[in-house]
């Protein structure tokens, strides 16, 4: 309790500092005393407490959670077709919050492993786009990185734990919230074994990096330096338990149908087979793609066996390219007309530039890429000349097939294809 004194010699009740020895004194219930130094004090070891404690990461909560159908139904906005492959992630990303929910409890009778996902599919048909789509809805960290700069530990390049340094980074510097973050790892397929013969130089970029990424995929507490970068002696390390953290890997696999056909015992191209081999869809051999495939690719079998779960993406038609270009919420000619619209003129497409373009990008055959590398040869001009003529308002501008046409037969890095 503490002691009462007379006003004329008030005493902190803390240090017993007269009044007269200090800067200020506060007083409280029953004659309490505490003096400014004591305030500072305390407010010191507040700061430290604080800073010890761990960041607290909230509970996932089941009624609040997305379910599968709702998380596929926002990817519709955003991404034209791949039906498959958005059932594939949006079941992935609600068993990883289901996972979490579980784990909350005080003693789980059943452990729930996590299922990390592969999707391949043909350059521009949207890998990258549903990685970056589904990071706007999830409230865990997200992240994507590059397969293709990753090395073994003490070569030039990145390494494999750089990976889990960018999700730290993601969840504002907090270890439990990275725990339970997702990671999209693009461009898997770069990371193939370049051979089966033994060579005199180490394949660093290739087997080395599926061996260093074995433990991370599995499930391991690996030193991850919190800045990124390379790692030193002196250098500082966050222990991060990966057990928890879900990862996506997306690759284009050029040249793997030709293993499917062999697995098949047909030809990528060629004259169809009689008997039950007529029913195989050779335009699209990549639906019937399955571990062993990925496996004579070049990506060891102990990779394969960590990414338990198989998805492809469809080639994209002209129907899907057609859409690509109107639909969705981004969609390139809502971005031109939004673009346009800044300078006070007013952009419409006719139908007929738009079948133009998408025959285009499939004669190019990139995907939905070739649609952006296209439509900018087309607009590049009008781009540069339309901010600077005439009035600022009321002026409208109207692409149509033979306008389309011409840039693209005298656009200088498209002239040849064409």
């Amino acid at each position: 309790m503490a002691k009462k004194v007379s006003s004329n010699d008030d005493c902190c009740s803390f240090c017993d500092l007269p009044r007269s020895e200090v800067d200020a004194m506060f007083g409280g219930n029953e004659g309490a005393f505490v003096c400014d130094r004591c305030i500072e004090h305390g407010h010191k070891l507040l700061q430290e407490t604080v800073g010890k404690r761990k960041p607290g990461v909230p509970e996932v909560r089941m009624e609040e959670l997305l379910k599968p159908q709702e998380i596929k139904r926002f990817l519709d906005q955003w991404v034209i077709g791949q039906d498959a492959a958005k059932k594939f992630l949006s079941v992935a990303v609600y068993n990883h919050y289901k996972r979490l929910y579980h784990a909350q409890g005080k003693a789980p009778e059943v452990e729930i492993d996590k299922s990390n996902i592969i999707m391949i599919g043909p350059t521009g048909t949207g890998k990258t786009l549903l990685a970056r789509t589904i990071a706007r809805l999830l409230k865990v960290p997200f992240t994507i990185v590059d397969a293709t700069t990753l090395t073994e530990a003490g070569y030039v390049g990145e390494d494999v734990e750089g990976i889990l340094s960018r999700l730290y980074q993601a969840a504002d510097y907090n270890l439990p919230l990275t725990e339970r973050g997702i990671i999209f790892i693009d461009e898997i397929d770069k990371i193939a074994r370049k051979g089966d013969n033994p060579s005199i130089t180490r394949d660093v970029s290739g087997e080395g990096v599926q061996q260093a990424l074995l433990k991370i995929l599995e499930g391991a507490v690996v030193n991850v330096p919190p800045e990124g970068g390379r790692k030193h002696p002196e250098q500082k390390f966050v222990q991060v338990n990966t057990s928890d953290i879900l990862f996506i890997c997306g690759g284009a696999f050029d040249g793997v149908e030709r293993k499917i056909a062999q697995r098949l015992n047909t030809n990528a191209v060629g004259y169809d087979r009689i008997g039950s081999r007529t029913m195989i869809d050779r335009d699209n051999l990549m639906q019937y793609v399955m571990p062993q495939d990925l496996k004579s690719f070049g990506l060891i079998p102990e990779l394969v066996g960590r990414l338990p779960v198989l998805t492809y993406l469809e080639p994209l038609g002209r129907e899907a390219l057609r859409r690509i270009l109107t639909e969705p919420r981004n969609a390139i000619v809502k971005q031109y007309v939004s673009l346009f619209a800044l300078d006070g003129v007013e952009l419409h497409f006719d139908d007929q530039a738009l079948d133009y373009i998408v025959d285009k990008s499939i004669e190019f055959k990139l995907g939905a890429r070739g649609l952006r590398s296209i439509c900018e040869a087309i607009m590049m001009d009008a781009m540069f000349d339309m901010p600077s003529e005439g009035s600022p308002d009321g002026r409208s501008f109207t692409v149509t097939a033979d306008y389309a046409r011409q840039k693209i037969e005298t656009s200088p890095y498209l002239r040849s294809v064409c």
